[in-house]
């Protein structure tokens, strides 16, 4: 992709995000969907680090990827000057520190359930006494925060910990993305995986907000690389199931 605008206008951009000429793109390593390998030297590859280098491309600049274990560790480091741009599910409680693009890819969030459980909806389980395991600081986690009404949230740090706990606890449901929890559902016998969503995790470009300047640049971007196909690409290129285009 290559940038419409000015020489100059570029320049400006270039330099209000990357003053030393490398774009530095916070990578978050936990979700498979948008990180689906590692290169031969140990870097991210996949969907979110190729979007990172088409933006970098498209500024003319030179690309660093800074990868970190997990989200919540993304949008802790937003103050600290440790990377340019982000490539992370964009939550408002990550809003207050990070400017976020609209959406270029959407991820469904579901519930996986125990055979027992008379949960037929998403719904159905935001109910007293029952109690719900999820990775800590997710998307979907941040999103079970802002709006669960009568469950209880059994927060723990991994989705792989989530995992544990549901099964450990015997609690009544597991939070988590569809395409995860079809991996997770083959070690919970007669476990199901409820239809429908209870949110969709929105995959969007962000930037720290002393750099909120560039962020119409960004949106501008992002529309561009959903309205070329690009993100269908990408998706198709990395052979990704359960990531679609925003």
């Amino acid at each position: 992709m290559t940038s419409p605008l000015p020489a100059a206008e570029r320049a400006r951009i270039a330099a209000l995000l990357a003053p030393t000429g490398v774009l530095r793109a916070g990578i978050n390593l936990s979700n498979f969907l948008l990180v689906s390998r590692r290169t031969p030297d140990g870097g991210p590859a996949g969907v979110s680090p190729d979007m990172a280098r088409a933006l970098a491309d498209s500024l003319g600049l030179r690309l660093h990827y800074v990868p970190y274990p997990n989200p919540a560790q993304v949008a802790d480091a937003a103050g600290k000057d440790e990377w340019d741009v982000a490539l992370i599910g964009a939550e408002p409680q990550r809003a207050e520190v990070i400017a976020f693009t609209p959406a270029y890819a959407e991820i469904e969030a579901t519930y996986l359930v125990p055979e027992k459980s008379t949960a037929q909806t998403v719904a159905d389980v935001d109910a007293p006494g029952r109690r719900i395991a999820a990775a800590d600081r997710t998307a979907f986690g941040l999103w079970l925060d802002r709006n669960l009404k009568a469950a209880e949230i059994h927060r723990v740090a991994t989705m792989d910990d989530a995992l544990a706990a549901f099964r450990t606890h015997d609690l009544d449901a597991l939070a988590g993305l569809r395409a995860r929890l079809i991996d997770d559902q083959k070690a919970v016998p007669g476990s199901r995986i409820l239809d429908g969503r209870f949110m969709t995790v929105q995959q969007a470009i962000g930037v720290p907000r002393a750099k909120e300047g560039a962020l119409a640049y960004l949106v501008d971007f992002v529309a561009d690389a959903r309205r070329t196909g690009l993100v269908q690409e990408l998706i198709r290129r990395h052979k990704v199931q359960g990531l679609t285009a925003a």
